[in-house]
């Protein structure tokens, strides 16, 4: 048996017996809590989360170990009528993430049902084969029989081998997905290391987080046309890290208020990332951050390839 075939039983993991592994795609329309649920069920951030409407750009990988199955949860973009080079983009990638899964879960928020992008998605279903399964977020936000009667109307439109309800902020109902899912995965060697929840870079997971507290932070103010890149990191000799990051936006009226008022947003924002990070990667973070005026970036290939998206030729 060659290395790479090897079980987690055979080098040296704490799991006997067979094992199971497979990759998970969640897919919904926007804000439906898909990264949510996503850090929920690996145990840790792995995705970043805001109020913004598609925040997920580029599909991230979560790596949760369950009973003796690990599963490979691929967070995808939200599915919604693309207007822009990007969005058309991030829509390309949801979709085919879910074709090269060996499980489907549609992400539906209980309190929006089929309405919009939604019903979309779900006729898009119909012509993908691989196994589904259904998962009702926000489950204590609505009454039993109206849950019941949404979760009737989507069967019938497509078949799902399960239909689960559930909470991704509380966790509620989270377990009895991970118990199926790992009975389910087809049986076979782990793709990643045990230790290992993410396969996000570094440089790019940082990124992400700077990204989700500029949105936290200036979510009505700014507009969706904003990134984050990780240009410099230097691990320094008293074992702190020093990170150079760069926020690109549009114009200049963007730049003003990514910086605020005296520098008060960027301070903010730059504040709120580093405690992250540090406690992310348990060291001091010393963490710099600019902005910077780049006209149409959304039409910049380069920046495609940064967000490990690709680039839409029309």
């Amino acid at each position: 048996m060659t290395e790479e075939n090897q079980n987690p039983a055979e080098t040296g993991s704490t799991v006997e017996g067979p094992t199971h592994s497979g990759f998970v795609a969640m897919i919904g329309a926007t804000n439906a809590g898909k990264s949510t649920l996503v850090n929920r069920l690996v145990g840790a951030k792995v995705s970043i989360v805001s109020h913004k409407v598609q925040t997920t750009r580029a599909i991230v990988r979560g790596i949760a170990i369950h009973n003796n199955a690990q599963i490979v949860f691929m967070d995808t973009p939200g599915i919604f009528k693309p207007r822009r080079r990007l969005d058309r983009a991030m829509v390309t990638t949801a979709w085919g993430g879910a074709k090269d899964a060996d499980f489907i879960m549609f992400l539906i928020d209980s309190e929006r049902g089929l309405r919009g992008d939604a019903e979309t998605i779900l006729e898009g279903l119909k012509e993908v084969h691989q196994p589904k399964i259904l998962i009702l977020n926000k489950v204590d936000r609505v009454k039993p029989e109206d849950l019941l009667k949404l979760a009737a109307a989507v069967n019938e439109v497509v078949k799902f081998e399960r239909t689960f309800m559930i909470s991704a902020l509380n966790g509620s109902g989270c377990e009895d997905v991970m118990d199926y899912l790992s009975a389910a995965l087809p049986e076979g060697p782990w793709y990643y290391p045990e230790d290992q929840i993410s396969d996000l870079p570094m440089r790019q997971l940082a990124a992400e987080i700077t990204r989700e507290k500029l949105f936290l932070r200036l979510h009505q103010e700014l507009p969706y046309s904003s990134h984050v890149e990780t240009e410099k990191w230097e691990e320094r000799k008293d074992g702190s890290v020093r990170i150079e990051q760069v926020i690109y936006v549009e114009r200049d009226s963007q730049k003003k208020i990514a910086l605020g008022k005296n520098g008060d947003a960027i301070k903010a924002i730059s504040t709120a990332s580093r405690k992250e990070l540090s406690d992310i990667l348990e060291q001091t973070v010393h963490l710099f951050l600019f902005v910077k005026v780049r006209e149409n970036w959304g039409d910049d290939p380069a920046r495609f390839r940064e967000m490990g998206l690709d680039f839409p030729t029309s």
